[in-house]
């Protein structure tokens, strides 16, 4: 059984497996990140907090594109420091939800991502693509250096190709995204879904509680030295072995047997 809501700029739906599917729906301006489509997703991620009945989220865009990030048209109309510190601080509170959220977010990518929009690729826990998907942190073209993209961008591809991107703004295919580790798979856009499926399924196979124990583990370790890494780390493994599912774990593979998990 699946239940979807919609709203103007948000198309939402959950299935019986607790896969909940995030579809920005304002083709008409290739899914810009304005304050009211912010204001959607940010509602939307609020209410998956602490609701252990989701496993996985898909975020995906409706029409020729994924997301084209912010309306510089909209952003001409409101000549005010106060209007933009609001719209870049509502956008980082989105992206850090998305970082926050405790299970793995996958990017279902088509057509193009620029600036606001391959900020939000960077910042999905994982990111499938078709390959006519294109990708390019392009506000240097107007005088604006893509500076919110730039946080997720350097902590997915590596350093100098990533202020290249930044400097130039030119976009970069799905191939190259890849290579340069922004994207994780890349498929024939008629093979997108069942490749984003690929990825659910191999999760939902896997407990809730060591995915979401791992998720905010990598991240957390990220920021620290090593011997603080280490030490959360080892701490986080030590708990983790302790929650009944590895224990199943352990005692399956003791027996030579499939786990039987009850998550």
């Amino acid at each position: 059984m699946t239940t979807s809501s919609a709203s103007e700029f948000l198309l939402t739906s959950r299935d019986a497996r607790g896969v909940v599917a995030l579809t920005l729906n304002d083709p008409a301006r290739f899914n810009a990140l304005g304050s009211d489509m912010l204001a959607a997703l940010q509602q939307t991620l609020d209410a998956l907090v602490g609701d252990a009945s989701v496993r996985v989220v898909v975020l995906a865009g409706v029409g020729k594109a994924f997301c084209a990030g912010h309306n510089l048209k909209d952003m001409a109309a409101h000549p005010e420091l106060g209007w933009y510190q609001q719209l870049f601080a509502q956008c980082s509170r989105v992206m850090l939800s998305l970082h926050k959220l405790d299970v793995p977010v996958i990017a279902r990518v088509h057509g193009m991502a620029t600036a606001a929009g391959c900020q939000l690729v960077a910042q999905c826990d994982l990111a499938v693509a078709a390959d006519n998907a294109t990708f390019a942190t392009s506000g240097i073209h107007y005088g604006l250096f893509c500076a919110t993209p730039s946080v997720p961008l350097v902590r997915n591809v590596p350093a100098k190709r990533a202020m290249e991107m930044l400097l130039t703004g030119d976009f970069i295919d799905a191939a190259t995204a890849l290579r340069e580790g922004l994207l994780n798979r890349v498929v024939p856009l008629d093979a997108l879904d069942a490749e984003v499926e690929k990825l659910v399924v191999s999760i939902l196979q896997k407990p809730r509680v060591a995915v979401a124990m791992g998720k905010a583990l990598v991240y957390r370790q990220r920021e620290l030295g090593l011997d603080a890494a280490y030490q959360l780390a080892g701490q986080t493994m030590a708990v983790n072995m302790m929650d009944e599912a590895a224990q199943e774990g352990a005692r399956a593979f003791a027996e030579k047997r499939k786990p039987d998990w009850k998550c």
